[in-house]
């Protein structure tokens, strides 16, 4: 690997790099650490100091959200407010790969830049063992969006986050590599009903299973989550969407029979292409190829949040 990586940076996610990344969270460090989506750049959610370490390593702009991580249901109802929808979501989804944008206690140990400014707050109960390990250790809320330069693919792999930060961040626990492979999908809800700020694992056909069919709306204009940016997930090169084949500078990623450079899933399933679409842009970003071509991949299940990604790396 070329470029920031830095080999010396990444640990084994064991106990002793596990306590380690607890010591220096609680100091107001960073840790890039897994979940069960991708890797997260942590930082304890409730100093203002550490959360702008968070927005200047990455380069994110200060307006974009940040989700806070939360070992319980205990923790996440000392900082948000839930009703009973919100209840039965985190009954249902956590631990797991849904984020809840709920009204934010006034009395929330939570620094503002955290929320940038709103009065409603992003959190998630993770499943990955790592993280919830080190949540459990350092006995803290975590703020973490993926542990990658803003804007550019989310990291998948420990090595993905050192290529992308090097020195900004200095420890990566290495869990292996995530299994959704997506962020996690983002759930607003209103006072007379509910919206998909961004598509992920848990799908609108299993939101609306326990909430009823979602708000016929437009999405909001405003920023409220992560995710929302028109352009986002960029590998560095123009991206041409709905590719049946690839043109002479193009690298093809492929889906079931277009075999493509690299393909997301020979087998045509969703599920594998999700969760390895971020390394497939990570191969293609490092490419010869000035030029990235995809293959048409279905707008059903986790597939709209596969396209979503996609839509916003093309943007």
């Amino acid at each position: 690997m070329t470029g920031k990586y830095q080999l010396g940076s990444i640990r084994a996610a064991d106990a002793a790099g596990i306590a380690l990344a607890a010591e220096r969270l609680r100091a107001g460090g960073l840790v890039a650490l897994p979940t069960e989506t991708v890797y997260g750049l942590a930082a304890r959610a409730d100093s203002a100091s550490a959360v702008a370490a968070i927005y200047h390593a990455k380069g994110r702009p200060d307006f974009n959200p940040l989700i806070v991580h939360v070992p319980d249901f205990v923790t996440a109802e000392a900082i948000a407010v839930f009703d009973d929808r919100a209840q039965a979501l985190a009954a249902r989804f956590w631990p797991g790969a849904l984020t809840l944008v709920l009204p934010l206690r006034p009395d929330a140990p939570i620094a503002p830049a955290v929320t940038a400014g709103l009065d409603t707050i992003a959190l998630r109960c993770p499943a990955h063992p790592v993280m919830r390990a080190v949540l459990e250790a350092c006995a803290l809320p975590l703020a973490a969006p993926s542990a990658n330069a803003s804007g550019g693919v989310s990291p998948t792999r420990a090595e993905h986050v050192a290529a992308s930060l090097g020195d900004a961040v200095g420890l990566v626990l290495d869990g292996g590599a995530c299994m959704a492979g997506i962020e996690s999908t983002i759930v607003a809800l209103r006072g007379s009903g509910w919206q998909v700020l961004r598509p992920g694992p848990v799908t609108v056909a299993q939101l609306t299973e326990l909430l009823g069919p979602p708000l016929d709306v437009a999405a909001a204009q405003r920023i409220e989550a992560p995710g929302q940016l028109a352009s986002h997930y960029s590998p560095g090169k123009p991206v041409r969407l709905d590719a049946e084949s690839a043109r002479a500078d193009e690298f093809l990623i492929g889906f079931g029979p277009i075999a493509g450079d690299i393909n997301l899933s020979p087998a045509g399933d969703l599920a594998e292409a999700a969760a390895r679409l971020y390394e497939c842009l990570h191969a293609a970003a490092a490419a010869v190829h000035p030029r990235i071509a995809v293959a048409p991949i279905p707008q059903a299940g986790i597939g709209l949040a596969i396209n979503d990604r996609l839509s916003r790396a093309a943007a």
